[in-house]
């Protein structure tokens, strides 16, 4: 088989079958259902900054991406101008726009998938679909976790919206780490081998950080950039001395024991 070029689908993989389906189905519902529920922080907050309860709910239908509606509500809640709300949600869009081209030559879509594809390509729809081993997975993956947040997202953001002042401050209920937890619990399995957890130390540190000093969503964009350039380094790294035939493999001296 020739290698496959990089705008060319992953490998299919075998078949999947019902327990892997079952598995990932669970994976997405459990991911979809966590997020979910931080949607009542937005709807709750998006309202007390100032917004009614239609242009919240509009929000999370039409932009549908919690980085940039909470970037949106904070700025227009802490007395920025629409343009300057605009621009936040806007900046913070643009990974949206990356997931995309991650995604599609795993989701290929056609007619009017062409235009749901793109509104469920977020955060958790992705996480999902990549930790998946062949394509069918993937595309399962992304269909029931991008479905499931859309869903629960825009039902709590009315709820949210609805109760309002009721709720007083929604940060005090830590909705938001549930998504938080469930994105850990996603992630952990991969995090093995020097690399994965060297970039995963670099973003959560980075992420530590600016957390207390950017605008939100920002500390997230930045700890993706600076882990992908550390991957992307570690890997442009030239390879070691091959193994002489007839020679000690290497990291080994002559006598088999470990050269370290």
């Amino acid at each position: 088989m020739s290698d496959a070029a990089p705008a060319q689908p992953p490998p299919a993989g075998p078949p999947a079958g019902p327990p892997d389906r079952a598995a990932v189905v669970r994976q997405g519902l459990s991911v979809a259902v966590a997020t979910g529920l931080y949607g009542v922080s937005f709807g709750a907050l998006s309202v007390t900054s100032g917004l009614s309860v239609l242009q919240t709910c509009l929000l999370s239908l039409l932009l549908f991406s919690g980085g940039s509606q909470f970037a949106l509500v904070g700025v227009l809640g802490g007395g920025g101008t629409g343009g300057a709300a605009l621009a936040a949600s806007s900046l913070l869009g643009v990974r949206n726009a990356l997931y995309g081209l991650q995604l599609s030559p795993t989701m290929r879509p056609r007619g009017w998938r062409r235009v749901v594809v793109p509104q469920l390509t977020i955060d958790e729809s992705t996480a999902v679909a990549v930790a998946q081993p062949v394509r069918a997975l993937r595309r399962l993956g992304f269909w029931v976790t991008g479905l499931g947040v859309y869903a629960g997202w825009n039902l709590t953001t009315l709820l949210g919206a609805l109760a309002g002042d009721a709720l007083g401050d929604p940060q005090r209920f830590g909705l938001d780490a549930a998504a938080a937890a469930s994105f850990a619990a996603l992630l952990w399995p991969r995090v093995r081998g020097r690399e994965p957890v060297a970039v995963a130390v670099v973003a959560v540190l980075l992420t530590t950080v600016l957390v207390p000093v950017v605008p939100p969503g920002l500390p997230v964009v930045a700890a993706a950039l600076a882990g992908s350039v550390l991957a992307w380094s570690w890997r442009a790294r030239p390879p070691g001395p091959s193994t002489p035939p007839g020679g000690d493999a290497p990291g080994r001296d002559a006598a088999g024991g470990s050269a370290a």
